[in-house]
């Protein structure tokens, strides 16, 4: 799987090194390693429908506490059977539980899920996008200037296509999969399969990007892995998103994620190498199939 990897990662890199321009249009360059290492991830807007915020605030700093991710079930965005199951997740975290998740259960996450990871790695080539995260070595496609099939075959990460507009990658998905641990976020809110998400990135200035990371360290803990340099003032990448799926939110509603160049070398996370859960004293309940699905 590592040499599969690592020739998957020479192929991209190859691409994104020839690539100057689409189309005769010069493209953003996002190439590089990416770091946003803040537990659960999500910064919410400066106003309007965001995403659900952990209850539970440290005491040290107020920011959302990991080791107990209560849920806003209140959130307006949330219909009512949604807002139950939130509910229900956090009151297992309160009792002192842990609940299934993708990552604790080496399961693909999807998106948006999958953006709480520290580490992200995009390969830009001049029909596709590859986009990498550091946890279980999680994998995206995105074809560039291409559209949904009538019917798409769902799957871990939908079907994603994306397109250039000016300095912005417009990426834009539908047919996420439901697994048995979908969720949009680490506090189990659910998602159909109506769900649709469409990101924005762009390079923008460290000054126009402040007020963003300013509300994520009021919201997310820092941790120590996958850092970056404090002192930093350069351009950083910013991810904004919308999540709509009607069988669940009341309304649309938008985040961000803004990523900072990562200071060191990728590092690797195979959750599946390593399944025992000894928080809980047992193991992970890893994909597996009892019979080829080829």
């Amino acid at each position: 799987m590592r040499a599969s990897f690592l020739a998957l990662v020479a192929f991209a890199g190859a691409a994104t090194a020839a690539l100057a321009e689409v189309g005769g249009t010069s493209v953003p360059d996002f190439s590089g390693i990416w770091s946003h290492p803040y537990l659960t991830g999500f910064e919410p807007p400066a106003s309007g429908p965001g995403p659900v915020t952990n209850r539970m605030r440290r005491k040290s700093d107020g920011t959302g506490n990991f080791g107990q991710l209560v849920g806003d079930y209140t959130n307006p965005i949330l219909k009512p059977q949604a807002a139950a199951i939130v509910k229900l997740h956090g009151d297992i975290s309160l009792a002192g539980g842990g609940y299934p998740t993708p990552s604790n259960q080496c399961w693909p996450g999807g998106v948006p899920y999958v953006f709480w990871d520290f580490l992200l790695e995009m390969f830009q080539g001049p029909d596709r996008i590859t986009m990498i995260y550091r946890h279980g070595n999680e994998t995206r496609h995105v074809r560039l200037n291409a559209s949904h099939p009538a019917q798409p075959v769902p799957s871990w990460y939908g079907d994603a296509v994306g397109r250039y507009e000016g300095d912005t990658l417009v990426i834009d998905t539908v047919g996420i999969k439901i697994g048995p641990y979908a969720m949009v976020d680490m506090y189990g809110t659910p998602h159909s399969e109506a769900l649709h998400v469409v990101e924005r990135y762009r390079l923008v200035p460290y000054a126009e990007a402040k007020d963003a990371m300013d509300r994520n360290a009021k919201e997310n803990t820092r941790t120590p892995g996958a850092d970056f340099d404090a002192s930093y003032r350069g351009k950083v990448l910013q991810l904004a998103f919308t999540v709509e799926d009607p069988n669940v939110f009341t309304m649309p509603w938008s985040a961000t994620i803004t990523y900072r160049p990562a200071r060191g070398e990728w590092t690797d996370l195979i959750c599946a190498e390593n399944v025992h859960e000894y928080y809980h004293g047992q193991d992970a309940a890893v994909p597996h199939a009892d019979k080829p699905d080829f």
